[in-house]
């Protein structure tokens, strides 16, 4: 049996069963499936049961109606595990599909990652040693002492200029 389950803040957990051909849904009571929330328009939506698919139509409403982000325009057919969104109010579909059948046909879907390389496929040797260190060498400083040096011809040009200016006098 499919139903729709509210998962907005304040609704989380609230459900309809969907047992009619036509369900109603809205913000006023005479609605078959009533949401008291000022998003929802009074007669918002209609949930249409045809045959295996569950068709949302739109009633006008001024917040619009979602499926997945989309706008309905009109009618639409909503599928097990979508979001259907009236005004602010977020719900999803499900079905009456068991879980454990759900779960096998996830994991009939699923792909096997393969493990990571292992060392000996590396080297080619089948060594055990982690790790070898040849090609490393030590970082090299010359641009650091080219600074240096630079700074200190800067330091006793500077150092010589004011003791030109100060004894010049």
């Amino acid at each position: 049996m499919a139903r729709l389950v509210l998962l907005s803040e304040g609704l989380t957990g609230r459900s309809y069963e969907l047992k009619v051909d036509t369900t109603t849904v809205g913000r006023v009571a005479d609605n078959a499936f009533e949401i008291p929330e000022a998003s929802v328009s009074s007669h918002h939506a209609e949930i249409l049961l045809r045959g295996q698919d569950v068709v949302v139509r739109d009633l006008n409403s001024t917040n619009g109606t979602f499926i997945n982000g989309e706008r309905v325009e009109g009618e639409a057919v909503l599928k097990p595990g979508q979001i259907l969104r009236l005004g602010t109010i977020d719900m999803r579909l499900e079905t009456g599909v068991p879980a454990a059948a759900k779960a096998k046909k996830e994991l009939d879907q699923t792909r096997v990652i393969p493990q990571g390389v292992k060392m000996d496929e590396l080297t080619g040797t089948g060594s055990t040693a982690p790790f070898e260190t040849k090609g490393f060498e030590k970082k090299s400083n010359k641009g650091a002492k080219i600074f240096a040096i630079f700074a200190i011809i800067v330091g006793l040009v500077l150092v010589g200029a004011l003791f030109y200016v100060i004894f010049k006098k």
